[in-house]
């Protein structure tokens, strides 16, 4: 299995696993990295399922009748918040390569009555969008989940019209990480071992062709995901139908590596419980549950940062 289908079937579970605004842990999570109470009180609160690193619609700048387009939609938080923004003459398009999360994107939809959003199957490097379509590219958290983050860079130039412009949260690294943060599975699909350096991504950004490029720790504070508490997808009826007869422990096998080559931990748990994996879901850590057990061992914001990324497609 590949990291890219470990990252779907993770967050397929966590589609299913009832997270939402209801829970104090993941209403605390959003506030934390920039939502007002006011905005998630204006939305579906199974949109919010504790996965932001920021608020990118609050970067935006978004005005009525625009076109904007969300990498990795997940339940439709930030989708939701810009159909608002842009309003009834302007579209808001959610991307998301997992089944699980479009599902639930589109049951959100419905529930808040927002007529001008659309949902996209696909992934962020192959986006199903035309040329120059799109005045506004957003994102949370998600760019950092890309294997090949040049292309997915290249890719939002070619949606965006001249002068279109990118509003992303994400995750940079400020130093390299630990080798048991690097290579831990569940901290790649919690959004940390797969991010690239505050230098490298403003480079990625100026080789796609992208002007007033700016990456700016936003000084949040990424322990804040700890607060999201008694979570366990990775046992669920969701992961088990995107994994398939693939025993659980092989997501972490050891026999997959990341691009610097330091190879996955291992995370042992289901394979060695006696029970049957449908009588409790916790037995193997889920993305929150395993982040929150390495954010006790290290203070993740001495080697990550939470960052506001913004940037210009220029004009002819």
């Amino acid at each position: 299995m590949s990291l890219q289908q470990a990252v779907q079937a993770n967050y397929g579970a966590a589609a299913g696993s009832g997270l939402s605004s209801n829970q104090a842990g993941v209403r605390a999570v959003a506030v934390a990295f920039g939502y007002s109470p006011d905005e998630l009180a204006a939305i579906p609160a199974e949109a919010n399922m504790g996965l932001s690193c920021g608020n990118p619609t609050a970067l935006a700048g978004l005005r009525p009748g625009e076109t904007v387009v969300d990498l990795g939609c997940g339940g439709g938080l930030d989708v939701f918040l810009a159909a608002r923004r842009v309003g009834p003459s302007g579209r808001a398009i959610g991307i998301d390569m997992t089944p699980e999360m479009l599902a639930l994107a589109r049951k959100n939809a419905a529930q808040a009555g927002l007529a001008n959003v659309e949902f996209h199957q696909a992934t962020i490097d192959r986006l199903p969008l035309a040329d120059g379509s799109v005045d506004c590219v957003i994102s949370n958290c998600v760019i950092n989940l890309a294997p090949d983050k040049p292309a997915v860079f290249h890719e939002i130039a070619r949606v965006l019209r001249p002068g279109g412009r990118v509003a992303l949260s994400d995750i940079a690294l400020k130093q390299p990480l630990p080798a048991e943060l690097a290579s831990d599975l569940m901290a790649y699909v919690g959004c940390i071992a797969g991010a690239i350096s505050l230098d490298e991504y403003r480079a990625g950004l100026l080789a796609a062709g992208f002007s007033h490029v700016e990456v700016l720790d936003s000084g949040a504070d990424l322990n804040a995901y700890a607060q999201v508490e008694g979570q366990a997808a990775c046992c669920s009826p969701a992961m088990e139908r995107a994994t398939g007869d693939l025993p659980l422990a092989n997501l972490a096998s050891g026999q997959r590596k990341l691009a610097d080559g330091v190879e996955l931990a291992e995370n042992r748990g289901c394979q060695d419980d006696p029970r049957p994996r449908e009588a409790d879901a916790s037995c193997l850590p889920s993305i929150h549950g395993r982040l929150a057990e390495l954010l006790l061992r290290y203070n993740v914001n001495d080697y990550a940062a939470s960052v506001k990324v913004l940037a210009v497609k220029p004009r002819p």
